[in-house]
């Protein structure tokens, strides 16, 4: 017999790993695309480019977190919460991840081309961040609400 609870378990991790390495592809293809443009006019190919690949990371971290979470009050939960927990939960921060690859590519763009913006392009990250991260804090404190 499968247990889904433990599905769900693996689902927070995964979906917003996969939602990570979506938005990290989407956000390097626009780096390698602006060294490119760089090089091809001898101008400096900016370093600073590559910490618009990095943002999307972040959300791997918070769907850890949300397993742990999940794991720890195992016991408590029923399975089909931690399926539903894990998955929605998952979707939530992997999709913010990807969003924020896509809006980080368009900031590579912007910068890469004027060299000007960086503090603005970074607040637009943060915000698509905060979406992943009350997703993480909301599902945390459903799980502490019904197993507490």
């Amino acid at each position: 017999m499968v247990e889904y609870g433990l599905m769900g378990i693996g689902a927070a991790l995964a979906l917003a790993a996969v939602g990570s390495g979506l938005g990290i592809g989407a956000a390097g293809q626009a780096v390698i695309g602006a060294w490119k443009r760089a090089f091809m006019q001898n101008k400096p190919a900016s370093f600073m480019l590559l910490a618009f690949t990095g943002f999307p990371l972040s959300q791997t971290f918070y769907g850890l977190i949300l397993m742990n979470t999940i794991v720890a009050s195992a016991h408590l939960l029923e399975s089909g919460v931690i399926l539903g927990i894990g998955i929605f939960g998952g979707l939530a921060i992997g999709a913010s991840a990807y969003a924020q690859g896509v809006a980080g590519a368009a900031a590579v763009d912007a910068f890469g081309e004027t060299g000007k913006g960086f503090t603005n392009y970074v607040l637009v990250l943060g915000v698509i961040e905060s979406v992943a991260l009350l997703a993480m804090v909301f599902l945390m404190t459903i799980i502490t609400t019904i197993a507490g």
